[in-house]
């Protein structure tokens, strides 16, 4: 009798175990960490994922904005958080492929610490200066910082971010003096353009749309390969005489390193899943965002490519953190 309590026992553990084991993801709330304040278009485009992932897996989904070092405190935090898939990390370029060229030294390694989920949306970049500013072109533009070298000030969400890197390709093409003015986000850095108190700036297009719309600032140039269907009438970079001039942006999802795989596959199921809906195209194409087609192995194909292409151009601009 004791010999089958034992087999009965043994048997029953072996089930729940199983059953532990193959628990579908997420059983608990997931953190999806922004490593830039609340208001730009990262934090859009983070919680527009993580609303619908709520919706989808019936948990709640957690946005948490920690801004600062050029998105490297976000990124080091979101590095050394358990390996289980609740804390995940949502990010434009600069913590995972430029500042590995712009910062002689990072805390975290963004080719080893983090495991790839899968490209969110693409969203092209926008010069864009306030209203005060003399210039309704950028060849206008450039003429006046040529006039005043070193007076013109241009903002950005931080060291290494895109729009940091774009405004020092600017520099390098069009041969100015503007100096950077580096913010712990887009956001506040949009406020002081909107305020007057920053002539100039590149964004994304979901930051700067509605304030062109709303007349507070006004958009002089793309600086992607083609025009953009929001804003037709504006020129590109080189269609403006900046030559060799491209930058756009991203937003990629990553998780700390070594998930399991089974969390792995149903973290990409479900963000392609959201991520292929009508409604979801359409809310990111209002904001000028196109929603990402990679995943998985791809996206870290892609990492890579951007380590490169980025690279160049830190190299270009001469920019560098120490």
């Amino acid at each position: 009798m004791r010999h089958l309590i034992s087999v009965l026992s043994a048997l029953v553990m072996g089930s729940l175990i199983g059953q532990a084991a193959h628990a579908e993801f997420p059983e608990r709330g997931v953190k999806i960490v922004v490593p830039f304040p609340a208001g730009g278009s990262n934090d859009v485009v983070a919680r527009l994922l993580g609303t619908r992932l709520s919706q989808l897996w019936g948990q709640s989904v957690v946005i948490d904005n920690r801004g600062g070092g050029g998105g490297n405190i976000g990124a080091e935090a979101v590095a050394r958080s358990p390996a289980d898939g609740y804390t995940l990390l949502l990010t434009a370029p600069g913590p995972l492929v430029v500042n590995q060229s712009l910062y002689s030294k990072l805390s975290f390694n963004p080719e080893q610490d983090f495991t790839p989920v899968a490209l969110i949306a693409s969203v092209p970049i926008v010069l864009a200066v306030n209203p005060g500013v003399k210039a309704a072109t950028v060849s206008e533009l450039i003429a006046l910082a040529k006039a005043s070298p070193g007076k013109l000030n241009f903002g950005s969400s931080g060291l290494g971010s895109t729009n940091h890197l774009a405004g020092e390709l600017l520099k390098a093409r069009a041969g100015i003096d503007i100096v950077h003015i580096p913010y712990r986000g887009a956001a506040p850095a949009m406020n002081d353009l909107i305020a007057g108190e920053m002539p100039m700036m590149f964004d994304n297009m979901p930051a700067v749309r509605p304030q062109v719309q709303g007349g507070k600032i006004r958009a002089l140039a793309v600086a992607g390969a083609a025009r953009s269907p929001l804003f037709p009438e504006l020129p590109t970079m080189v269609e403006a005489g900046v030559p060799n001039f491209e930058a756009s942006s991203w937003f990629g999802l990553v998780a700390p390193a070594k998930i399991p795989p089974d969390v792995t596959k149903a973290l990409i199921e479900a963000v392609s899943k959201v991520m292929s809906e009508p409604d979801m195209v359409k809310r990111l194409a209002e904001v000028g965002a196109e929603p990402g087609t990679l995943s998985g192995d791809a996206f870290g194909a892609f990492l890579r490519t951007e380590v490169d292409k980025w690279g160049e151009v830190v190299k270009t601009s001469g920019a560098k953190v120490e």
